[in-house]
């Protein structure tokens, strides 16, 4: 009871001020209420407002983002998410609460404009001409089939202006001689098609120095480009045709010998200064039809990735072994899906209303894989006097 009065006579006070505040408030000025405009995700396909899905989800608009900014940069305002990166774009692995895979088997895929990324290794890329990233975390195999048991990330392009012409270009820059092209137009071409395009060219210097030549190891450099048209022949029917390609050139995997890193932060020795190059190129077409009860969309997507990476695989400056490794995919995609009506879902009875969705969806995939390493003599053993070329792995996966 005497601690139940103490409350009580604390919490007195601070409503009278509350009160007194809230009548001067009232005297004086009308305060207006403050309204955030709505953010609309597509965290179970359907767009929805985000206070709306029963879902953990994290959007990252692209104006929160820096130059040259990837998809594992947005990561960085998602909480419980992190991406474990070997300073080349091309294996950038991202996990959720703790959860993540293999490049060929994630369990975190990242869809862009709706089609999945069956590999990892194409997954982060340039965020040129994209309106924001979304990062839903948990199980979502439901709806988004396998390998999102850990969740997903969705990337959305930009839409074309339908209404009037636009551009911007910009050439920002930053340290590690950190330097940029970005132009962006779009506009309509008739009443009912709309053009967007982009271009971009960005790089860095490496953060990594090697003892052995001054020269750094982890740069990046890369050129991105996309198109697209969008087509309203009616109020309730769109397409978008969305060609991209990025073309990256990233320096070696800044690895060393764990030692010597804590003694000399950002600095190795090695005899081979490798490389990491990737080659994207994807085309993807979105239909979507609203009806007065049902709204019909389809994703068709293609993509074409390879890479060649190549490393001096002892971390030393001696010739003793050195990797290659080189990968290429093809997938194709293809989702059918029919869904309720954003504003005809079912009524079940007064207070409780169902929104339905249902589809079909299929792929095809093609990865090749060939990976050698490259032995000096006596490396092996002391018996063997000669090169010795070992080759693991040589893959294909056909799915």
């Amino acid at each position: 009871m005497h601690a139940f009065t103490k409350a009580l006579l604390l919490t007195f006070p601070l409503c009278l001020a509350a009160a007194s505040l809230h009548a001067q408030t009232g005297q004086n000025q009308t305060v207006d209420p403050i309204t955030l405009p709505p953010v609309t995700v597509t965290a179970q396909k359907e767009p929805a407002e985000i206070q709306k899905v029963p879902v953990s989800v994290t959007v990252v608009p692209v104006d929160w983002l820096q130059m040259g900014s990837t998809v594992s940069d947005a990561g960085i305002y998602s909480p419980n998410t992190y991406f474990s990166e070997f300073t080349a774009r091309k294996l950038t692995n991202p996990r959720f609460r703790g959860i993540g895979a293999s490049p060929a088997n994630p369990s975190i895929t990242t869809f862009i404009d709706g089609v999945p990324m069956l590999n990892a290794n194409a997954s982060n890329i340039e965020l040129l001409d994209v309106a924001q990233v979304e990062f839903v975390r948990g199980p979502q195999s439901s709806l988004f089939g396998r390998n999102t048991l850990g969740g997903l990330i969705n990337v959305a392009s930009v839409r074309p202006s339908l209404t009037r012409w636009s551009g911007q270009a910009a050439v920002p820059f930053g340290n590690y001689s950190a330097r940029e092209i970005r132009a962006n137009a779009s506009g309509p071409l008739t009443s009912t098609l709309a053009f967007g395009g982009s271009i971009s060219h960005a790089q860095r210097d490496g953060f990594t120095v090697n003892g052995v030549t001054g020269n750094d190891l982890d740069y990046r450099e890369a050129t991105s480009g996309k198109a697209q048209l969008l087509w309203t022949p009616a109020s309730n029917w769109e397409a978008r045709l969305i060609a991209s390609a990025e073309r990256a050139r990233d320096g070696d995997y800044a690895l060393s010998d764990l030692d010597g890193l804590r003694d000399v932060h950002h600095r190795t020795s090695r005899d081979l200064e490798g490389r990491t190059d990737r080659d994207i190129t994807s085309v993807a077409v979105l239909t979507r039809r609203e009806g007065d009860r049902v709204t019909f969309s389809t994703t068709t997507g293609f993509v074409r990735w390879k890479t060649f990476d190549l490393t001096d695989l002892d971390y030393m400056p001696l010739p003793l072994v050195r990797r290659e490794n080189s990968e290429k995919d093809f997938q194709f995609t293809q989702e059918v899906r029919l869904a309720s009506a954003a504003a005809a879902p079912v009524r079940l009875n007064d207070a409780v209303t169902l929104a339905w969705q249902t589809g079909a969806f299929l792929f095809s995939e093609n990865y090749e894989q060939l990976a050698q390493n490259s032995y000096a003599p006596f490396v092996l053993s002391q018996f063997i006097d000669f090169p010795v070329v070992e080759t693991s792995p040589d893959a294909d996966i056909d799915g």
